[in-house]
């Protein structure tokens, strides 16, 4: 007797991860953490609050790359994160720039889900590692720039 055996690819779903609060993120501007993306290569995101609670972002500005919270929190004003580099701010609810640099172009999305005030990870394309930025493997965060923060050249004053 002959069995065919169906091929059913195996498509690995996102376990709901357990992030922080809304309350957290609300009190501390944002809160920065690691993930590991499908391609099994670590990237932050950030949490930010928004109007309606909070929404999470991959953590750069799309216009250089530039972390937009190197681990001291982001710059937030009036509803938008600023890109401590140029000066971008893109809307914190929608992830869009309309200005500077970046203008025109939106933060990539980092799936969650609030349930109650807790935050979870919700994103099958990530996975959470840890609280923070990525780790160079001596309890450092990687930074491109020096300990002062990032050179700006942006005309917004924080």
């Amino acid at each position: 007797m002959f069995f065919h055996r169906a091929y059913i690819p195996f498509v690995e779903m996102s376990e709901r991860a357990r992030l922080t609060t809304v309350e957290t993120v609300r009190e501390n501007r944002s809160w920065l953490f690691t993930i590991r993306d499908q391609y099994g290569e670590k990237d932050e995101a950030i949490l930010v609050p928004c109007e309606d609670g909070v929404e999470a972002w991959i953590n750069r500005c799309t216009h250089e790359s530039q972390r937009l919270d190197a681990g001291r929190g982001a710059a937030i004003r009036d509803g938008k994160i600023i890109c401590p580099k140029h000066g971008s701010m893109f809307d914190s609810c929608s992830g869009y720039c309309d200005n500077g640099e970046a203008a025109d172009t939106t933060l990539p999305t980092v799936e969650i889900d609030v349930d109650g005030d807790t935050v979870y990870l919700t994103d099958d394309a990530a996975t959470f590692v840890h609280e923070g930025g990525i780790d160079d493997g001596d309890g450092n965060v990687d930074e491109d720039d020096d300990d002062d923060g990032p050179a700006s050249t942006s005309h917004i004053g924080l």
